[in-house]
């Protein structure tokens, strides 16, 4: 069986699409990633998908039509990695692409709950003559869970120590935390924002998409009482497994904080650097008391700032990002997604039931023929 993949990741940032080329091939090797492609989103495109996160006129027709844009992305990460690897489409085994995530609610509502991703896999099919495995979140939560995270059984194999309980963290939008037992114990959940609200308060204040290694927030005081009132957030002491993204952690709530705590911007933003990393390590510390090495991959782990803090609020704990396993922070996901899709024409499950709730293992996504 072919063992070249292609793995996709849009996540919560909202920053643009990673894409690697990976192979499997290696018996010796978990994965080897042969490339790698970033490609940011436009500024409409992005407010275009900031906006379907929340309700609005005419969502179907504007989601669809987002879906539809986000393959032609996706399609033209595709090609380039094939251009500068000199591949072919028929070498590639299957393309992992999970989606743009615009609502996400577990369990909610009827008993069921939903996860929403756009993408038009159908269409990325077509554009690239590859397979696409899609829709990986669905399955898990008609199983009872929480449909996220999906990365931690794919930080297990590239990760995990034997000799060592070692935790993998990922900050996107949303942080997610992986907790790697030396005895093969996998736990993994949500932790709570990674860098959602700070690209928001950045955006608002200095129209940028994000603070380049954190520099602005290292000029700010961190208050306090707005830390202490966003460290309160009844989510955060929940106990896993558990998930969230922006249907929570957005602007109506930092705003409802603000209101009775406000600062200046450049304190609010010290602040909210201060409570993601607050947030990540006092989830570690709860769950993961013995670990002595946090590997940090996602954008966040570009923030020199954010990486500072971190180290602080974890003494004793060596703090360090992913390219020291040999896999660069921004290509983790994507990376994770091709193993994904992997074991989906593998038939194996891509879930862990002890990290999502699961009622048991599943094979996740849905196949699209080339």
């Amino acid at each position: 069986m072919n063992q070249l993949y292609i793995g996709l990741m849009s996540g919560t940032s909202l920053d643009g699409v990673d894409g690697v080329l990976a192979d499997f091939g290696d018996p010796a090797l978990p994965i080897q990633v042969l490339d790698h492609v970033a490609l940011p989103f436009e500024a409409d495109f992005r407010a275009q998908l900031l906006s379907l996160n929340s309700p609005g006129d005419n969502e179907l027709h504007r989601a669809a039509l987002a879906a539809n844009r986000l393959a032609q992305a996706y399609a033209e990460v595709v090609q380039r990695l094939l251009q500068q690897t000199r591949r072919a489409a028929t070498e590639i085994a299957a393309i992992g692409a999970h989606g743009q995530t615009v609502r996400h609610r577990p369990l909610e509502f009827d008993g069921h709950g939903y996860t929403l991703q756009l993408h038009n896999p159908s269409l990325l099919a077509e554009l690239s003559g590859i397979a696409v495995v899609s829709d990986f979140r669905s399955r898990d939560v008609a199983a009872g869970g929480q449909g996220a995270p999906l990365v931690p059984a794919f930080h297990r194999a590239v990760f995990g120590k034997p000799q060592a309980a070692v935790a993998a963290l990922n900050i996107g939008g949303i942080s997610n935390l992986t907790l790697l037992a030396p005895d093969g114990l996998t736990l993994g959940f949500d932790c709570g924002p990674g860098n959602a609200l700070m690209d928001l308060w950045c955006a608002r204040h200095l129209g940028r998409n994000y603070d380049a290694g954190g520099a602005w927030a290292a000029q700010g005081r961190v208050q306090p009482e707005l830390l202490a009132a966003l460290l309160a957030e009844p989510w955060l002491q929940a106990v896993p497994p558990k998930s969230t993204g922006r249907d929570l952690f957005n602007a109506a709530w930092l705003e409802q904080r603000l209101a009775r705590h406000p600062a200046e911007p450049v304190d609010v933003q010290a602040t909210l650097c201060e409570f993601t990393a607050a947030a990540c390590a006092q989830h570690l510390q709860a769950h993961a008391p013995t670990t002595r090495e946090l590997i940090v991959c996602g954008g966040g782990a570009l923030n020199t700032h954010l990486m500072r803090r971190l180290a602080a609020s974890l003494p004793g704990v060596a703090v360090v990002d992913s390219s020291h396993c040999g896999l660069p922070p921004l290509q983790v996901e994507a990376a994770a997604f091709a193993w994904l899709a992997r074991q989906r024409l593998s038939l194996e499950p891509g879930n862990l039931p002890g990290v999502t709730g699961a009622r048991g293992p599943r094979v996740l996504g849905g196949w699209y023929a080339a």
